[in-house]
């Protein structure tokens, strides 16, 4: 699956402004749970030396795949976030991905840390992660009102934002599924490894609520949606009512 083309965006700004301000036109950007690269290609293709650090070795072939098909050089290392000082070695990445990784890893304020760790001064993270908030919206609509219910009773803990408890469903837990964060749940993880919030995005506010259908009989209609996208993407008010929640953090 290709990256997401709002997310892209803003990466394709902060690189650009990352490579100004150190001087250096190609940067080390380190992808950690990459899969099959569909941000790190892009950016490899940008002419920046991109790593990605992915547990799966069938998502780090695909990766390679993709990245020889486009005539970008790509490294492939396997191991999870919290390998990633041992991968790249401490302040040594300008930019650093953490794209649907913290739904997944056993500690987030620990993958965090590593990933602050990894941050040269000046350095970015790009965190992507389901929203809680959206979670329950989307079950409501599909008539899963229990369920629906059940993960709502969940949003104190993570509309708090604390770091120990920042997810909606208990990851590891018997029939649990991912978590899931709100808005301030990832800043406060954020902060808490010492990093600065930046701006954040609503990502895929509308696309996974409008039926396939209405997208399809149209032709103008997919489009007239990916502009709604955008639009709404950096609203404040939609946020957390995104399928994702996408917030930068600069060391």
């Amino acid at each position: 699956m290709a990256g997401n083309p709002v997310v892209l965006d803003v990466l394709q700004t902060v690189v650009s402004t990352l490579a100004g301000q150190t001087g250096r036109p190609a940067l080390d950007i380190v992808d950690a749970g990459g899969g099959t690269g569909g941000f790190a290609v892009p950016l490899a293709s940008l002419g920046h030396h991109v790593t990605v650090v992915d547990p799966s070795p069938d998502s780090l072939a695909a990766a390679q795949r993709r990245a020889a098909e486009q005539n970008v050089p790509l490294r492939a290392v396997q191991g999870d976030a919290a390998d990633l000082a041992l991968v790249a070695g401490k302040q040594s990445a300008d930019l650093v991905l953490c794209h649907s990784v913290l739904e997944y890893v056993d500690s987030p304020p620990a993958a965090m840390a590593a990933i602050a760790a990894v941050l040269r001064p000046g350095g970015a993270v790009s965190v992507l992660t389901a929203s809680a908030v959206a979670a329950v919206i989307h079950r409501a609509l599909a008539g899963r009102f229990d369920e629906a219910r059940r993960l709502l009773s969940g949003l104190g803990s993570s509309a708090s934002g604390g770091g120990s408890a920042p997810a909606v469903e208990g990851h590891g837990q018997p029939g649990a599924g991912p978590r899931r964060f709100t808005l301030a749940g990832v800043t406060a993880l954020i902060e808490e490894a010492g990093l600065r919030p930046g701006p954040a995005l609503g990502v895929r506010v509308f696309a996974d609520l409008v039926p396939r259908v209405v997208a399809d009989a149209d032709p103008g209609a997919a489009k007239a949606l990916q502009g709604l996208e955008l639009a709404a993407a950096a609203h404040p008010a939609f946020h957390d009512f995104a399928a994702q929640v996408h917030v930068l953090g600069y060391r």
